[in-house]
């Protein structure tokens, strides 16, 4: 049983499950005649997307902001994006919503959203790309809307955050940090990764995963420390410019694990 907060559309409506948790509801013709505080009996033809509120705005107010269309989107990434990733969250489903609604208007006002990750984003989440792209070609077929690649870029951190404990602001920050230290990594070696290369691709993941882990304040098992220095010396050398630059900006120690895995990470693409 569910009782209507409101209709979206004719194929949409925000609702009320018995337990009082916020659905999102939608299948062909569903929202169709249907008013607020109409209670419905089971709906088989409709897919069911539980929301999660922040506490500080409710279902309603966060829905009322958004084209209907961009929600029923929005739900066609997510249903997609579960068949590589089973665990995907639903409560992305209204932030990806807004993403996308902004990004029609955006094109619409003949506006183009600079993406200076996107090589990275593309290099440290490829399935999610790959499912956003796929996202893109269906509004562009559905909408007429040819939105640029680089909403595919912005629409990947959506689709990562459902699967992660990560928004996809934490996810863009720690990727701007990766690409800030590669980019002090190409200048002291006078040089710039192809970012194309299966090479800068291990790097960036590497130095986003080790970014978590310091965040995290994870303890990395390993004591290579003398041997890498003395193997590796340049790499090490420049693993703990980095290392202090990370921890300047994170405002948080780098353990000498991490400078001794970054500096391994390195040596590969001297």
């Amino acid at each position: 049983m569910f009782r209507v907060i409101k209709p979206l559309n004719n194929n949409g409506l925000l609702a009320l499950t018995e337990e009082g948790r916020e659905v999102i509801l939608l299948g062909k013709g569903i929202g169709f005649g249907k008013k607020s505080g109409e209670r419905l009996g089971l709906l088989p033809q409709a897919k069911v997307y539980h929301l999660i509120t922040d506490g500080e705005s409710s279902a309603l107010q966060r829905v009322n902001g958004i084209d209907a269309h961009a929600v029923e989107f929005a739900a066609r990434v997510l249903d997609e994006a579960r068949k590589s990733f089973p665990d995907m969250a639903d409560d992305i489903l209204l932030p990806m919503a807004d993403h996308i609604a902004m990004a029609l208007e955006r094109c619409r006002r003949g506006i183009r959203l600079p993406n200076p990750l996107q090589h990275d984003i593309m290099a440290m989440f490829p399935d999610e790309y790959r499912i956003a792209e796929q996202g893109i070609r269906a509004i562009e077929r559905e909408d007429g809307v040819e939105l640029p690649p680089e909403e595919a870029g912005y629409l990947s951190l959506h689709i990562h955050a459902g699967i992660s404990e990560q928004n996809a602001g934490d996810s863009l920050t720690n990727i701007r940090l990766a690409a800030e230290c590669i980019a002090e990594l190409e200048a002291e070696l006078g040089l710039t990764l192809r970012r194309t290369e299966l090479k800068y691709t291990r790097l960036v993941s590497h130095i986003c995963y080790m970014i978590l882990r310091i965040r995290a304040q994870e303890v990395v098992p390993i004591q290579m420390d003398d041997y890498v220095r003395k193997m590796y010396p340049k790499a090490y050398a420049l693993a703990e410019k980095l290392s202090v630059s990370l921890s300047r900006k994170l405002r948080l120690p780098v353990a000498a694990a991490e400078t001794t895995l970054l500096a391994i990470h390195i040596q590969r693409v001297l």
